[in-house]
């Protein structure tokens, strides 16, 4: 079993996921982990792991680990309808990223302003035991980008 320690992709209030205004991801139906409420201002996202870019739209990324890990982050619940508009991409599909290195700057004003959750899910995808995330940082409890927000166990 490997343990693989996802840092928070922006700064903000966590949210339990089980929270998340959306089903897919309060029902953990892409995988689970955690959320982040960002402050209302323009932010970078960050790799919340190293490996591989898997898979790059503006309002999402997906990291495959070395170990075979994928983390999906999500910026905002629905963006896919802004087609673009309120991301700016810093990084290439299939790009080799670290950990902490900037993917997308996210302005979530202008997401809000559209009238969308700005909320970030960060999840382990395809993970179907809730109980092999380790939240690090608490529901209510503030974090800043290059934090553990969880670990998971695989």
């Amino acid at each position: 079993m490997s343990r693989t320690p996802v840092l928070a992709a922006v700064a903000g209030k966590v949210v339990a996921l089980r929270d998340v205004a959306d089903p897919v991801f309060s029902q953990g139906m892409v995988g689970y982990g955690a959320a982040i409420d960002p402050p209302h201002e323009v932010v970078d996202a960050v790799a919340p792991v190293g490996g591989t870019l898997l898979k790059l739209m503006p309002h999402a990324y997906v990291i495959l680990t070395g170990d075979g890990v994928g983390v999906l982050v999500h910026l905002g619940l629905d963006t896919v309808r802004l087609e673009g508009a309120g991301f700016t991409t810093h990084a290439t599909q299939g790009d080799t990223v670290t950990a902490g290195q900037a993917i997308t700057t996210y302005d979530v004003p202008s997401v809000a302003a559209a009238g969308m959750n700005p909320v970030v899910p960060v999840v382990i995808m395809d993970e179907r035991e809730p109980t092999n995330i380790d939240v690090a940082v608490g529901a209510g409890e503030s974090v800043t980008p290059h934090q553990t927000l969880f670990t998971a166990e695989r």
